[in-house]
């Protein structure tokens, strides 16, 4: 998984990367290649160990959560959502300021790959079905999280009352994750 390579392209944070899935359709409808074995996490070469499927109804809001050791391959199956993406690698590194953000629009048909310490998270404008792939089998220690509406990740997302998880709404502050896994 490489820019330029099964159509992926980079994305203004490092190493997020993103392409269309192409659909190859006849008369019978329509086939896709969602994943391959060589698709492996271009940064530490893990396979993908576990698959997930996410449905969300219109303006629910899933994150912002992020994870120290698994990198995940989204794809959107159905419905249309943004995708947030907050790069938090520098400020675990000690860098100061703003953590480089993205917000990206998707529907049906979107790949989005996501690094370790990158936060990511996502709102379903409609009915939204995801299926993700992740390098790690779950484990709960490695399910991280902070507020979706930080004002220090300046997240602009379309709504500002989405319909939230008891764990979403409880998230913690940037500041307090970040200084939690610097320590």
């Amino acid at each position: 998984m490489t820019p330029g390579t099964a159509g992926w392209t980079s994305t203004p944070i490092a190493d997020v990367l993103r392409r269309r899935v192409v659909a190859h359709a006849d008369a019978r409808g329509a086939f896709s290649e969602l994943w391959r074995a060589s698709w492996t996490d271009p940064l530490g070469g893990r396979p993908f160990v576990q698959a997930n499927l996410s449905r969300s109804l219109p303006r629910v809001l899933r994150g912002l959560h992020v994870h120290r050791h698994q990198a995940d391959l989204w794809t959107v199956l159905a419905g249309i959502g943004t995708i947030a993406l907050v790069d938090l690698r520098p400020a675990v590194a000690g860098a100061t300021g703003a953590p480089p953000t993205v917000v990206l629009p998707v529907e049906a048909g979107d790949q989005v790959y996501i690094p370790a310490l990158v936060g990511h998270g996502f709102y379903a404008h409609s009915e939204l079905q995801l299926c993700y792939l992740v390098t790690n089998e779950y484990d709960g220690a490695d399910e991280l999280g902070f507020a979706w509406d930080d004002p220090d990740a300046a997240v602009a997302w379309p709504e500002r009352e989405p319909i939230l998880s008891d764990r979403d709404r409880a998230n913690p502050p940037l500041a307090d994750l970040v200084a939690r896994l610097r320590g």
